[in-house]
């Protein structure tokens, strides 16, 4: 649907952004799709193919819900289970400030690590919110015509 570019904020963040860069560079990412799609929450990508199938990941990683960061609308985090560190190589984009989800006003009191935002690309990842959903193999919200990832380049600052 288009490009998205993200800045990662490696100093509040390293862990988060030291296990995204390595799936991305480990070319996991191509062929992943956006399998969750919330419109007015988030968009949910990076760990299933187009056939729902969930592809093969490290293990889990320390949550950094605390370095800070908000879910604050265009900023990127890592998905996890109810487990706080299980995050692997899914995240997701808020598409609106998601407050509950900051460690301070999460149920949990571990909150959702935030790991960078959207710099370019914000009309793409709206298009994205608004896709018609369903439900395919067990899963909810997922686009009935599959967006998929078809690479993700790691670029340094400058």
């Amino acid at each position: 649907m288009g490009d998205i570019t993200l800045s990662l904020d490696e100093a509040k963040a390293p862990i988060s952004v030291a296990n995204f860069v390595q799936y991305a560079n480990d070319g996991h990412y191509a062929g992943t799709i956006f399998h969750r799609v919330i419109d007015g929450f988030m968009i949910q990508c990076g760990g299933m193919t187009a056939d729902m199938k969930q592809k093969k990941t490290r293990g889990g990683i320390k949550n950094e819900g605390g370095n800070g960061l908000k879910n604050k609308k265009y900023s990127i985090a890592m998905a996890r289970t109810s487990v706080p560190d299980s995050a692997t190589s899914q995240f997701f984009i808020n598409t609106k400030d998601n407050g509950f989800l900051n460690r301070d006003q999460s149920s949990d009191g571990v909150g959702y690590a935030v790991f960078g935002e959207v710099t370019d690309g914000f009309d793409v990842v709206d298009e994205i919110s608004k896709v018609d959903t369903g439900n395919k193999s067990g899963h909810g919200d997922v686009p009935i015509k599959p967006i998929e990832i078809l690479e993700v380049t790691i670029v340094a600052a400058e």
